[in-house]
């Protein structure tokens, strides 16, 4: 997640898109996904036996990758340094062996190149895309791995989900990461400014990732788009963990440049230099009086600065959003 606009230079994107396209085969198999329909059986109507469990292993298995990475790029995975290549080729090679049709989109921000990289799953109605988010960048200070790899790997997962199990959903379904959010929304920014006003408008949602499993951590949704808002809501009451309105990083990620040009717009949040309060502590257990994350933007930011129960449950969530908006 961004600093806050007060707290950073600006930074400028002036950019040329350069598209690069590879399919694979599927990529063996992992565990077998447990319904979601099974933790949430106060929803039977919406028949979600397909929305799958991600299963945390998985999306700790990509944590370790980028911390490998950071750790062999100069201790980071920054916008403009080969850490944050590195990361976007792992990312990337992932998904064309899953079948997905995959696109680098390049820009120029403080003077470096950056990169975001959009995934597309073939099939479903391209005049309905539902896309998921996260930026991919850390801060120059450290890995970034609660801030933001949790986020990337798991929608990584969930992306990989959808090629295991077949999934074929009506409308079509586009995942993405973002390059130098931590500049300012700079590559989110640019791929929506690029796209023409058809193509915004075939957008129904976009669900965005940023920071889903910080060490001390709270449950926070989105309240931009009350549908994409019900949908975690749902999700999160149906297993029993009670949420709050993200008011923390409001405005602060890749889902406002998305919200600012009409597209619906939801994600998830677990806390960032905020401190827990008494009641929040009582509520979802952890420390009143520490920051959700007090390696916020930090060196200490590492495969150890992640809570797994809220990683599983927030990568689940995830899962049951891009499921339920995408039938």
């Amino acid at each position: 997640m961004k600093l806050s606009v007060s707290g950073r230079a600006s930074a400028v994107a002036v950019v040329a898109a350069v598209t690069l396209v590879a399919t694979g085969s599927i990529a063996g198999a992992a565990p077998a996904p447990e319904p979601v329909a099974q933790k949430n059986g106060a929803h039977p109507s919406l028949a979600l036996a397909a929305a799958p469990d991600i299963p945390v292993a998985n999306v700790k298995a990509h944590l370790t990758q980028f911390q490998s990475i950071a750790t062999a790029n100069g201790g980071n995975r920054a916008h403009g340094r080969t850490g944050y290549r590195a990361s976007l080729d792992y990312v990337k090679a992932k998904l064309d062996a899953a079948g997905f049709t995959t696109a680098i989109q390049q820009f120029t921000a403080s003077g470096r190149t950056g990169y975001n990289l959009i995934a597309d799953w073939p099939g479903g109605d391209a005049n309905q895309v539902v896309m998921a988010g996260s930026h991919l960048d850390s801060v120059s200070t450290g890995a970034g791995i609660n801030d933001n790899g949790t986020g990337s790997a798991a929608v990584l997962e969930a992306a990989l989900t959808v090629a295991r199990t077949g999934y074929q959903p009506t409308k079509h379904l586009r995942f993405a990461w973002w390059g130098a959010e931590e500049l300012g929304l700079v590559g989110s920014r640019y791929y929506v400014n690029n796209l023409s006003a058809a193509n915004r408008a075939r957008i129904t949602g976009y669900l965005n990732f940023d920071m889903i499993g910080s060490p001390n951590p709270g449950y926070f949704v989105y309240d931009d788009n009350p549908a994409i808002e019900k949908t975690f809501k749902d999700y999160f009451t149906g297993i029993g963990v009670p949420t709050e309105i993200e008011t923390e990083g409001d405005g602060r990620s890749d889902h406002a440049p998305f919200k600012s040009a009409g597209v619906p717009v939801g994600g998830l949040f677990t806390g960032a230099s905020r401190a827990k309060t008494t009641a929040q502590a009582t509520k979802w257990g952890g420390t009143a009086g520490q920051a959700f994350d007090r390696c916020y933007h930090s060196s200490c930011d590492t495969t150890a600065n992640v809570n797994d129960t809220a990683l599983n449950r927030n990568a689940d969530a995830l899962a049951y959003a891009v499921w339920t908006l995408s039938q």
